[in-house]
């Protein structure tokens, strides 16, 4: 095993369709209006597997016109940075950042740089960054300082619509997850006029199950830890109470997939809106504001939609990542990760499933 194998492809590429809504243009959180992302990969020398990925909700000035989020934690060993105010007030007025566990603080300041370098804010005195994170020491040299904030300002720099590179890509170059390599994957549903769709940083352990059907990779009971980080965007005008229950709906997809959910895995779902109706522009914040927001009985779809996008966006993340190798930080020595052998999967039985 050498470097990274390419030859990969997405879930539906082989014939496994998961749910019943259609996805769209691109399956990919970028078919959310306005939504962008960017990555920054690198993989330098025998010990450096780590990048950041950003998530631009939209192309406007976010600090100004803060959109409503909620957020869901299934188990909070983790460090996401920014939770509580976004627990507290339900916006998120910064590009959203994954990146690993020891670059949370320069993500944070990345982020702060470039909120204050924004047209408008010079008199912004407070930014609440919203970082995310997953542990990728088993194949990435964590203590070495990357990315730096350099690195990361590259990344929400270089965001931007359209298709995603997912697998062995920004915050998921390093990572692991059913004891085969891990990374970014996304995926999306159309729901009536509306678009949802979600992005995970897979890092996590379990028995992998495709479709309902257990595919065990290697020694299930020796990679049971891990995190994963489950971003969600939708256009519908949900406001953040529904926004919030969306993101624990997202843990449904990750259930699916055959999480173990331990006692070191950090879960957290971040879920956000881009209408416009929604948006806390300063006016807005200001006077009384009225918002045209999606009901609860019109909301069960969405929830449906974001488990399935989050359960196929897993499974992508894993298809599209190739083999690695690198180091392993914990026991300072080279290490190995395999990809998710697709050649040996069943897929006919699968396809198959009812």
């Amino acid at each position: 095993m050498s470097g990274i194998s390419m030859q990969r492809g997405r879930v539906r590429e082989f014939g496994i369709t998961i749910g019943r809504f259609p996805t769209g243009p691109h399956n990919a959180i970028t078919d959310v209006p306005g939504v962008a992302i960017g990555h920054v990969t690198l993989i330098e020398g025998a010990r450096i597997r780590t990048g950041a990925t950003a998530i631009l909700p939209h192309g406007g000035n976010l600090h100004q016109e803060k959109i409503p989020a909620g957020l869901a934690i299934l188990n909070g060993y983790g460090k996401l940075a920014g939770a509580t105010q976004v627990l507290e007030l339900g916006e998120i007025e910064t590009p959203i950042i994954l990146t690993n566990t020891l670059a949370v603080g320069r993500a944070i300041e990345a982020v702060n740089r470039w909120t204050l370098a924004q047209d408008g804010n010079a008199r912004v005195t407070s930014v609440n960054a919203v970082v995310g994170e997953t542990n990728d020491s088993r194949l990435n040299d964590i203590r070495a300082g990357r990315p730096s904030v350099e690195e990361i300002l590259q990344a929400i720099d270089c965001a931007a619509t359209g298709p995603v590179a997912e697998g062995a890509v920004g915050a998921g170059t390093g990572t692991v997850a059913f004891g085969v390599k891990g990374g970014i994957g996304t995926a999306s549903r159309r729901i009536g006029d509306h678009h949802l769709g979600v992005l995970v940083q897979s890092n996590f352990g379990g028995v992998l199950r495709i479709d309902g059907h257990t595919l065990p990779e290697g020694d299930p009971t020796r990679d049971v830890d891990g995190s994963i980080m489950i971003v969600a965007a939708t256009d519908a005008p949900l406001a953040d109470r529904n926004l919030r229950r969306l993101a624990a709906r997202c843990f449904g997809g990750l259930a699916r997939t055959g999480a173990a959910l331990s006692n070191g895995s950090g879960d957290y779902a971040l879920a956000f809106s881009t209408a416009e109706s929604q948006r806390r522009t300063p006016a807005r914040r200001r006077f009384l504001a009225d918002y045209a927001e999606l009901s609860n009985e019109a909301a069960s779809p969405y929830f449906e939609a974001a488990i399935e996008a989050t359960e196929e966006a897993i499974l992508n993340s894993l298809f599209m990542a190739g083999d690695m190798t690198g180091f392993d930080t914990a026991k300072g020595r080279e290490a190995s990760v395999a990809a998710l052998a697709l050649g040996a999967l069943p897929i006919t039985a699968v396809r198959a499933a009812p």
